[in-house]
């Protein structure tokens, strides 16, 4: 190969590796930025690869857009295993008027959806055992038709009943990355999800009769 055939050849390998050549830092913070911005659900990881040029790091370039936003009115947030913006916690009261409708779950449902919470995977039966009273079908439901709860692996035991467990809606609502950021026992109390009543489980099956399906005066916490 004479010379003028070897830099030719090196001239079309640099131009084939700088096609490649991923965008600088700052502009990868952008498209992330974007893309959270204008979505209404989180973002997972894959799916910002899967939208940006070849090369790029969203995992990085996340990072960096989450440090930026550190003290702004609105932060990035991890929910569960995806990504999204959110308005900062303590600028929430701002918010208010925004909502149109709050709806209260009864106290069925939210003991329901705090034991699938607290103990995910968790079968019907399993929570029937842990409140001391049956779980109706509309209960679980209407849990499922918000998209707080969904249905998740099989149990490998006779029957192979179906387990609950909670959604990144869910994790989103009330700004947590997992369900390991719940709160305690002190605080549900203190919201008013906990009352004075006796130990979850300590009544036998069918003892409670059916569960209460009044709505009440329920803490909005759970309004949407």
């Amino acid at each position: 190969m004479d010379d003028h055939s070897a830099t030719a050849a090196e001239e079309r390998h640099i131009e084939s590796e700088s096609l490649f050549d991923a965008p600088p830092m700052a502009e990868q913070e952008r498209m992330v930025e974007a893309v959270l911005f204008a979505s209404s659900t989180p973002v997972t990881l894959r799916d910002l690869e899967g939208r940006m040029p070849h090369g790029c790091n969203p995992g990085q370039a996340v990072e960096h857009l989450r440090k930026r936003y550190e003290g702004r009115g609105v932060r990035v947030v991890k929910v569960g295993e995806a990504w999204a913006i959110r308005t900062a916690p303590d600028l929430g009261f701002l918010m208010q008027k925004e909502i149109v409708e709050t709806r209260k779950l009864s106290r069925a449902a939210i003991e329901t959806l705090a034991i699938i919470a607290y103990h995910q995977p968790v079968t019907r039966t399993e929570i029937e055992e842990i409140r001391g009273v049956s779980v109706s079908r509309g209960t679980v439901d209407q849990l499922l038709e918000m998209e707080w709860i969904r249905i998740g692996r099989r149990r490998m035991t006779p029957g192979r009943p179906v387990t609950f467990v909670v959604t990144p809606v869910f994790l989103d609502h009330f700004g947590l990355e997992s369900a390991r950021d719940l709160p305690g026992l002190k605080e549900l109390r203190a919201a008013g999800l906990l009352e004075n009543r006796p130990p979850p489980g300590s009544l036998p099956m069918g003892q409670g009769g059916e569960e209460d399906e009044e709505t009440g005066d329920q803490p909005e916490l759970f309004g949407d």
